[in-house]
């Protein structure tokens, strides 16, 4: 295993890596004592994921993020975890509320993920009424059942599975994974992407609802699935998931941004929060799920 560490002082904002994993937004870590989303996030604790074949650990020291890895990790961190995002000048573009406010403090060094894009699809269709353990459960179901197995230093690790591995399982098999009415959505889904019909580059448009609007053509995706990727994959810092939290929030402190279509509500929630309204929408939908 490589080794490797990116100073903290030389993030703007620094990072919060603990917190930025288990907020939410990917169900593709793993904390090393395997307590991910079921206890409060860990801010000494190894956190580690495969992609693209390679083994990638980190954790939080005083003054910086410690890693070992397969592969040289720094660039590969600074992309997954968008370490050259400027959280200060996000912070600063804000909306300037009392609820954003108290977020942003509350949770400071907290980033915008940049996951593999089909395990991100697959984590967000199995997200439909599911509290953050149960999604992660069900990630880490799939890759123990489904994912390629990497061995390093001593130890092995499961990745994502693809495409082509979730396209021949049966619908059954992953009902038994505790997917239940998801499982045919990820088959269906992944078959879509195996044969080459619906696939990643796709789906990458410039334009936030044109994005939304070609995910949906991925079976068990609605507005706010689309959203989701759209948010924490395809780097649209611009996405707001209208999830229960955020909708508790419009009804509590923005109801003049409720509207009677997910479009046109989506819209005025996105010009409340300002620039890079995603990212207040990752803070706001922590900030309240875990009632800070």
């Amino acid at each position: 295993m490589r080794t490797g560490s990116i100073p903290l002082d030389g993030l703007a904002g620094g990072l919060d890596l603990a917190t930025t994993i288990e907020s939410g937004q990917t169900y593709l870590w793993t904390r090393d004592d395997g307590e991910t989303y079921a206890t409060a996030p860990a801010p000494d604790a190894w956190y580690s994921t495969v992609v693209d074949g390679d083994v990638v650990r980190a954790r939080r020291r005083d003054d910086a993020i410690e890693w070992e890895s397969t592969t040289d990790a720094d660039s590969l961190l600074h992309e997954l975890l968008r370490l050259d995002d400027d959280l200060p000048a996000i912070r600063d573009a804000a909306a300037d509320d009392p609820l954003v406010a108290d977020a942003y403090e509350r949770h400071a060094g907290m980033r915008i993920v940049d996951d593999p894009f089909f395990g991100c699809l697959v984590s967000f269709i199995c997200s439909a009424q599911m509290r953050v353990e149960r999604i992660f459960e069900m990630q880490a179901s799939l890759r123990e059942a489904y994912g390629e197995s990497v061995t390093a230093d001593g130890r092995t690790y499961r990745a994502t599975p693809t495409p082509d591995a979730l396209a021949a399982a049966t619908e059954a098999d992953l009902r038994e994974l505790g997917l239940g009415y998801r499982a045919p959505y990820v088959k269906r889904s992944a078959e879509l992407v195996a044969s080459g019909d619906l696939t990643e580059s796709d789906v990458r448009r410039d334009d936030l609802e044109a994005a939304r609007d070609a995910l949906k053509g991925f079976v068990g995706v609605g507005d706010k699935v689309a959203d989701c990727v759209a948010l924490f994959s395809l780097g649209h810092l611009d996405a707001v998931p209208l999830d229960t939290w955020i909708q508790s929030a419009i009804e509590e402190h923005y109801p003049d941004c409720a509207r009677d279509s997910y479009a046109e509500t989506s819209r005025a929630i996105r010009e409340r929060f300002g620039p890079n309204a995603g990212y207040t929408q990752t803070y706001v939908f922590h900030h309240l799920r875990t009632g800070a």
